[in-house]
Parts: C-alpha cells; structure tokens; sequence
C-alpha cells in the first residue's frame, strides 16, 4: 500500500509488536522506588508512568503490547491488570505482563536486549513485521505511527527515537548519536562523559530516548549474535547499537512537536528534583504537557472515589486550593492548599498549610502543619504541629531526605510507620 494512503500508518501500527521495557529501578529515586518498580511510580494527580507509553501505544493504534517487568513489580502488575486488563484477544489486541522466566537461560534479565530476547518466542507468535521496544519510564505524548512511517519509508533496519538534549544533561545520562544530512546514525556512545554537539548547535546533542523500531527477523537476528557473544552486557545501547552501525540500515527520527515542530514534552523523572518539577510544571496556566487534551487522552486505573470536598469557611479556618491539582477522595478541611498536586485519598486537615508540595495517595496531613517543597510517599500520616521543607537541617535530623535544590522526601518508614505500602 502506498505512503500516501490514508490507511498507510494505521497498517502498519496493526502490523506493529510493542514491548514495552518496565523493569527499571530507579535507584537514583531513592526511597520512594523502594518498593516499587520506577514505571509504577505515581505521576500527574491520578497516573503512573507506565500509563504513559500504553496510552501513546494505544492512541497510535498499536494494540498488541506487552510489558516486560523484574524490580518490584507487584504494584506495577496490579496497576495494569485493573485498568489495561480489559483488551480482547480474539479482536487481535492485548496487554500481556511478561516477567523474567528464565525460558532462555538461567538469568533473570540481564540488560534491555536480554529482557527482549528472552521472549522471542511470544514476539513471534504474535507474527509482527515491525517490533517496536519502548522504555517504560518517560513521560511524554508520541505518536508513534509517525516513527513507524519514518521506518519504512527510510528503508532501516532500525530506527532509534531521538531528541536533542544539553550537553551537560546527556552527559553520562543518555545514549548519544552522530547523525549524516539524512539522519543515518554513523556514531553512538553510550552514556558518554563528553557527549559530542550537535554541528549546527554546539551546546546541545541528539539523544537516544531508548525507543526503537526493528523489523523483526533482523531484531531476532541481531539478539541471537548477541546472545551468543562473550562480554556483552546485553543491552542495545551498550552492544546492539554500536555492533550494526557500520553494517546496517539504522536511522534516527527526532521527536518533534507535529504542530509546532520544535522540541516536543519529554521528561525522565528520574531523580527527586525532576520528578518534583514535572508535577509542578503541570500547574501552569498552559502547561507544555496539556492533560486536558481529549484529542491524545491517557487511561490509567481509577477508583471508584467520592468528589473533592473543601470544608469550613472561617476566617483563620478555611478549606481551599489555588493554583493546585486535586484528585477523587480529597478533604482540604479548614486548610490551605497552594500550588501542589494531590493524589486520591488525600486529608488536608484544619489550621495545615501545605505549598508547593507533591503529595501521593492515601496521606493525612493532621492539624497545625506546615509543608512547603515536599514529597509525601503514599501512606504518610503526617503528626499534629509538623513543619517540613522550612528547615532542611531540621529535616535532615528528623530522617528525612533532603535534594541538593532543597525538595524534601517523606516516606512512611522515615515517620515509623509500617513499610511497604503501595
């Protein structure tokens, strides 16, 4: 069928395997990764970040998925068994979980290649021409129909979604590409110290948002070599990538804003001040990740909760949010709320003044606290009169962890309360 079709994208999305790769720690989290897997983690009000690369598979027509999960998946696991559990099969769609089984060999998942090889043998039941390996753990809108078109017309073997980054970001952080006039990958590093700039725009470099597109026989071919390969670490930017540059077909399609084209929302909250930002951001007027978009929505589980409730109107004693995000089951009792995004479940009781703060599901703030720049885990409760994020050495003593640009982490463990809730 022609590219200029109609239905050119949309068969080829519907000839389209995703494997979305969600096994990811986070260690640079810290302890609200704990326990849980980094694509499980809470984002936005009422979203985990795995919602984010299903509803872009979803929306882009791609419905055959499967979710590759290792670190600390129970979360993660119940999450998209209650709200993407409810694809048809005989319709030619679904959402399988594949945790590491050991069908290959006796390792669990050994890098990003691995957890792919290790479940060739789904892959191909599914008889894709196109296999498309997606990083669970970036939050962002693509449309992924135009990456797969950009495949096929460029005749590649591979193609790698990329997007231009600041040196000092990338360094040591993303894999980094070299690309010719007509965005042929000739050069890839790896996490490089010193990431090589772009030529027409020195401070910044093409980074490599660990999406890939295969066609499907060269993707097996290239993991069975690598497979068989003493000391790879079995991971596509470390191995896969640099192996087939020189040989191959691998080409890089930059993320671009198809309204605007310019550099479109991406965002790796991978670390405390990032993930603390992200939410923040979502707070302005008109936000660069507009979530009242109904023309790209993304579907995430949602509990059947009551409507947000703002008691007591007395001066001194009034219940009210302002430049805030507020999800089902909240009570702002008597409190003020400012500029902060709250999770469902979320109690905000009277004389509280909670600011500039993310606060995830199921926590009480309890009377006469005071909370700027925080991060409360789920479960928190948090005791009558505390102050956090005024005084970070106080908060340090206290046990709580503290970012070098002064966001602060509470987690239940750190208050003495019963670990592990999620």
């Amino acid at each position: 069928m022609s590219a200029q079709s109609p239905r050119y994208i949309s068969n080829l999305t519907r000839d389209t395997y995703a494997l979305i790769l969600a096994g990811g720690r986070g260690s640079r989290l810290h302890e609200l990764t704990d326990w849980r897997a980094k694509p499980a983690l809470y984002f936005g009000g009422k979203f985990r970040i795995i919602d984010f690369p299903l509803s872009n598979c979803v929306n882009s027509g791609i419905r055959r998925i499967g979710v590759v999960t290792q670190y600390k998946s129970h979360s993660l696991i119940r999450h998209i068994m209650r709200g993407w559990g409810h694809f048809k099969k005989e319709l030619g769609e679904s959402v399988e979980i594949l945790p590491a089984s050991q069908r290959y060999s006796d390792n669990w998942y050994q890098g990003t290649a691995d957890a792919v090889f290790q479940n060739i043998d789904i892959i191909r039941h599914e008889i894709p021409k196109f296999v498309m390996v997606l990083s669970g753990d970036h939050v962002y809108r693509m449309d992924y129909g135009h990456m797969l078109a950009a495949h096929e017309q460029s005749g590649a073997d591979m193609t790698v979604s990329c997007l231009e980054v600041p040196l000092a970001e990338a360094a040591g952080a993303f894999g980094v590409m070299e690309v010719d006039e007509n965005n042929k990958v000739i050069g890839f590093e790896e996490k490089p110290a010193n990431p090589k700039p772009l030529p027409n725009n020195p401070g910044m470099c093409l980074a490599s948002m660990g999406n890939y597109v295969f066609n499907t026989e060269f993707l097996f071919d290239q993991l069975k070599k690598d497979a068989a390969k003493a000391g790879s670490e079995r991971d596509f930017g470390k191995d896969i990538i640099p192996s087939i540059i020189k040989t191959h077909e691998v080409y890089a399609y930059p993320f671009r804003s198809t309204l605007a084209n310019e550099q479109a929302y991406w965002r790796d909250v991978g670390t405390l001040d990032s993930f603390w930002l992200a939410n923040m951001e979502l707070l302005a007027p008109l936000p660069a990740l507009n979530m009242y978009d109904q023309r790209w929505p993304i579907w995430t589980y949602q509990a059947q909760l009551p409507l947000t409730k703002f008691v007591f109107n007395d001066d001194g004693r009034r219940g009210m949010a302002t430049d805030s995000m507020v999800s089902g089951g909240c009570i702002i009792s008597g409190s003020r709320v400012n500029h902060s995004v709250l999770f469902n479940n979320v109690e905000v009781c009277s004389y509280s003044d909670v600011e500039d703060s993310v606060i995830l599901p199921d926590v009480t703030v309890l009377r006469h606290c005071k909370i700027k720049k925080a991060i409360l885990d789920r479960g928190c409760v948090i005791p009558e009169g505390t102050t956090i994020g005024y005084d970070h050495d106080h908060d340090r003593a206290r046990g709580f962890r503290v970012t070098d640009k002064g966001v602060v982490l509470v987690t239940r463990e750190m208050l003495g309360l019963p670990v592990g809730y999620d």
